[in-house]
């Protein structure tokens, strides 16, 4: 049987540059394993504030009992809209501890 052959880039590991301080070396070591994860994070944020407020506006709409057969379906949807983003959010931290 034939081996795989491991690709150079699988070979070569990260050497820091002379002058770079190891923290900084680290964090953008860090950063090229997972990037853009500040952005992520942000915009799993915003998706969260929108599916509070939603969820807020839908929940009172159903406690003043206007429009409940569609008031239900929606907030139902801005629950799913929070809970996939708690999941992603949990997700994030997940592989922030497991790398």
């Amino acid at each position: 049987m034939a081996k795989k052959s491991k690709s150079k880039s699988d070979e070569r590991t990260p050497v820091k540059p002379p002058g770079m301080s190891q923290e900084r070396f680290e964090r953008l070591v860090a950063e090229t394993k997972s990037p853009f994860k500040g952005l992520r994070k942000v915009i799993y944020g915003a998706v969260l504030a929108s599916g509070l407020l939603g969820g807020f506006v839908f929940f009172t709409q159903l406690l003043a009992g206007k429009n409940v057969e569609t008031a239900l379906p929606n907030l139902a949807v801005q629950m799913g809209v929070i809970g996939i983003a708690v999941f992603l959010f949990w997700l994030e931290g997940r592989g922030q501890r497991d790398a």
